[in-house]
């Protein structure tokens, strides 16, 4: 694979991948007559220099831009609204997400809610709302900012009850981008903190989806060239960063979230809580729960961890070697190894506990979680 090129993959939706390729989005709006897009992004990116010029280079194809940018880093229903009340009152004409995955999942969700005006969780993918999507929805592209979620192709968005602190999945082939501009070099100004919480975001899906108890050998395989990815070039891409490492950070997001269409697990149901309750980045509440979720996982799929294991070429090939990996990766990255150095107590294990129960990723865990075992997994991380 060169990094000097663009590649075209068309899986599971149109991806543009490469170094420049976000150069691409004005020419392609132009093409399809889309002259109003919504732009949904957050704060911080929409500050950067590549977003101004992303901005600049629509104007001067006489594309008229709205920003929207006001939403939450765990974002919840009110950003939704909010988003689309823009989009309406700009009359918009496409949504374009521009961002991680916070971002992504908020202009997923308008691009839902555009023509879809009941209560947003009546679409909750977990209680069969997927079936209500019923109408056509607003022109949708992706471009990722970030190497962590693999929102950009997904065809789901993950927003939080402001009231409950439950995590809703908003779910439709419909929510599937029409194109992707997978653009490396978007990706080079990440500070090391939002690379390696974001990178193990990516790991975690890769993992849970090769572990996820549901048949599919496809998404296996995927999962395991995601990990390998990852094993190559994360540390570079946290500690010294070039367009190598950036590249296959970036396929390896994309790659996990294809496989995970499989399911994840008992790690990510660990990592919901945290982030809806005390608004923990994701990707740092999957970094420092993974060690001790695929520690939980080993008994019974042996078999599985000694493939990881080759995967990342350890020389110990079984679970146990993978989870010393974890927790040397998360070292050599400075994310921490315990839950009580991000800020959690012990008077918040009951309440997480009830949260990681209710959430909707575990029972893909390849073996069952019960609520103690949730409580127990947060003691030990503690």
């Amino acid at each position: 694979m060169k990094f000097d090129k663009i590649y075209q993959y068309n899986f599971p939706t149109t991806i543009r991948f490469g170094a420049g390729a976000s150069k691409e989005l004005g020419d392609y709006l132009l093409k399809n007559d889309l002259l109003k897009p919504l732009i949904v992004t957050d704060r911080n990116v929409a500050q950067l220099d590549f977003f101004k010029e992303i901005i600049s280079d629509l104007k001067k194809k006489n594309i008229s831009t709205e920003v929207f940018n006001d939403i939450h880093k765990n974002p919840i229903r009110p950003d939704v609204y909010n988003g689309t009340d823009v989009y309406d009152a700009t009359n918009r004409d496409a949504v374009i997400g521009i961002g991680g995955g916070a971002a992504l999942d908020v202009a997923r969700a308008i691009v839902l809610r555009v023509n879809h005006r009941e209560d947003l969780f009546k679409y909750d993918d977990l209680i069969g709302g997927d079936v209500y999507v019923t109408n056509d929805v607003p022109h949708f592209i992706t471009i990722p900012t970030t190497a962590g979620t693999g929102s950009e192709v997904g065809r789901s968005a993950i927003i939080s009850d402001e009231i409950t602190h439950q995590k809703k999945i908003l779910f439709s082939p419909k929510l599937l981008a029409k194109i992707v501009y997978a653009d490396p070099l978007l990706t080079m100004e990440l500070p090391p903190f939002i690379t390696a919480a974001t990178g193990m975001d990516a790991l975690t899906h890769n993992m849970e989806a090769f572990l996820a108890k549901m048949p599919h050998p496809m998404c296996d395989g995927i999962a395991l060239e995601g990990i390998s990815l990852i094993n190559q070039s994360l540390v570079k891409a946290v500690k010294n960063p070039d367009v190598e490492s950036r590249s296959k950070m970036l396929i390896a997001s994309l790659m996990g979230a294809v496989a995970f269409q499989k399911g994840l697990g008992v790690v990510h149901s660990l990592a919901h809580p945290l982030s809806s309750l005390l608004d923990t980045h994701h990707g740092l509440a999957n970094a420092v729960n993974i060690p001790y979720g695929m520690e939980f996982n080993i008994e019974g799929f042996e078999h599985k961890f000694k493939r990881i294991a080759r995967t990342l070429e350890l020389t110990e090939e079984n679970g146990e070697g993978v989870v010393e990996y974890l927790h040397e990766l998360n070292s050599k990255i400075n994310i921490p190894n315990r839950l009580g150095d991000i800020g959690v107590k012990e008077e918040h294990i009951e309440t997480l506990a009830d949260l990681a129960i209710a959430d909707f990723a575990h029972p893909n865990n390849p073996k069952p979680v019960t609520r103690e075992n949730f409580k127990q997994l947060y003691l030990n991380a503690l």
